[in-house]
Order: C-alpha cells, then sequence, then structure tokens
C-alpha cells in the first residue's frame, strides 16, 4: 500500500516540476553492448521563480539495462544555479519545495531539486540530492542565487 501511496505521490510530484533540456553529455566508460555511461547535463528554469535557471551534471548508467531504463543510476550529481533575467516570483514559495525531479530507476529512486529561500540573505538555495521510497543517499549539492537587480 505504502508504495503504491509513494508512486502517486512521486507521478504527481514529477508532472508539477520543471522539465530539463539536455544541453550536452560525456562518456566515462564504454559499453560493447548499449549505450556508454555517462554524465548528462541538463539545464531547467525555475517554474516559479522567473530569472533563475539551473544546470544539473549526473551521472546516467549505460549497457544493456540503461538503454532500456531497467538500471539505477549512481546518486552522483551537480548542481549550479544563476540569475539570467529580472527575478519575479510567479506564486508564494514554500521553503523545501520540489522545483525538479528526474526519475533515476524503473520505479524507485529519483534525483530531486528543492529550493528554499534564505531571507536573511535575500538568497535562494537550490539542493540536489537522490531519494528511494525505502532509503535515500547523503550525497547531495547545493547552489545559492542571490536575489539581486538586473540591469
Amino acid at each position: 500500500m505504502y508504495r503504491v501511496l509513494a508512486l502517486f505521490v512521486t507521478f504527481i510530484a514529477l508532472t508539477l516540476t520543471a522539465h530539463a533540456e539536455v544541453v550536452g553529455k560525456v562518456d566515462t566508460a564504454f559499453k560493447l553492448l548499449g549505450a556508454n555511461h555517462a554524465i548528462v547535463i541538463e539545464a531547467f528554469d525555475d517554474p516559479k521563480v522567473q530569472g533563475v535557471a539551473c544546470h544539473l551534471s549526473r551521472a546516467k548508467t549505460g549497457g544493456i539495462k540503461g538503454s532500456l531504463g531497467l538500471s539505477e543510476d549512481k546518486s552522483d550529481a551537480s548542481i549550479a544555479c544563476r540569475q539570467v533575467g529580472p527575478i519575479s516570483f510567479q506564486d508564494k514559495l514554500k521553503q523545501g519545495e520540489r522545483v525538479f525531479t528526474k526519475k533515476t530507476s524503473l520505479i524507485f529512486k529519483s534525483m530531486q531539486v528543492v529550493r528554499f529561500y534564505d531571507a536573511k540573505r535575500n538568497t535562494l538555495v537550490y539542493l540536489v540530492y537522490s531519494d528511494r521510497v525505502i532509503e535515500g543517499s547523503p550525497k547531495n549539492a547545493i547552489s545559492t542565487v542571490p536575489i539581486m537587480p538586473w540591469k
């Protein structure tokens, strides 16, 4: 029952978050059959904060299982977010709000990007991490975007 509920919640979260564009990729290991293991670079815009764009690099498993979408990608990721125009808020921001999700296994694992607002420093903080229905990973990375006037 919990797994069905978790799948439903994940599905809803996927429909409410930003969509990424692949910027590029580099191969990290040759695979005789199927795609090579790779690092993929993706870009997405924060769906509620106009003027902020993020770039995410993440591990992508290759081989036959990876090519068929049956493998589980590693939890390694890096993120860089920047102001790319005047910042304006499309809606009220929530602390720890999910702004991007990418499935990294067939069912139970995903990579998440969540946003926090540091009011004292007037800065947006983006955190990328990997989670599973049962157990996530402590591997994470952050990027900060100070809210500044745009010229």
